[in-house]
């Protein structure tokens, strides 16, 4: 990306520079199943661990978008089904729902309000308390999740399926490590 003409070449040297080290975690194509290579040096084994972190996020999400487009859902809705379905028949709570989402929806009403639009909850005020939202799955809700197993098992195939187990086992362990000190105490990601 360049500056308009006229601009300073000392201005553009810099607006180039500063574009090169936010994307620094571009990678050249590999040729013959070489390992690709870093275009420029990292600032520090941290944040090339994030940008790779962030950049593997990206790209398997690309993936998972394409099959949960298919159904007409997304990612958020589908983990919310999913967590809903764990407790079947039993309800969940708003609030229990949120805390438990593998990415945070910092608007859970809303998330929940096309859900029930679509006909996949239902939700309720509690008995007990009515400040509380009880939510439960619908059979049209099961029926989507059943549908979407299969894809997703060959999603998965694709998306990490050319790891061997031990490498499996061992990114977990990584992973579970590095976001450990970042959950609250009471998360099940620990």
């Amino acid at each position: 990306m360049d500056l308009p003409a006229g601009q300073p070449s000392l201005l553009k040297d810099c607006w180039n520079n500063s574009l090169a080290n936010i994307f620094s975690g571009c990678y050249s194509a590999g040729m013959a199943g070489k390992r690709a290579s870093i275009s420029r040096k990292f600032d520090s084994p941290q944040q090339e661990a994030y940008l790779r972190i962030w950049r593997l996020h990206d790209r398997l999400g690309m993936l998972e978008d394409e099959v949960f487009r298919a159904h007409a859902i997304t990612s958020q809705q589908y983990n919310t089904l999913r967590l809903l379905k764990a407790r079947h028949p039993e309800p969940m709570q708003t609030l229990q729902i949120a805390r438990r989402l593998v990415s945070h929806a910092p608007d859970i009403t809303r998330l929940l309000d096309g859900l029930e639009k679509k006909e996949l909850i239902r939700r309720a005020r509690s008995v007990a308390s009515r400040r509380v939202v009880e939510v439960w799955i619908c059979p049209q809700g099961l029926e989507l999740l059943e549908s979407l197993a299969r894809p997703l098992r060959e999603l998965h195939q694709r998306q990490l399926g050319h790891l061997e187990p031990e490498q499996i086992d061992r990114l977990n362990e990584l992973l579970r490590l590095a976001g450990g000190p970042h959950e609250p105490e009471e998360s099940p990601w620990i």
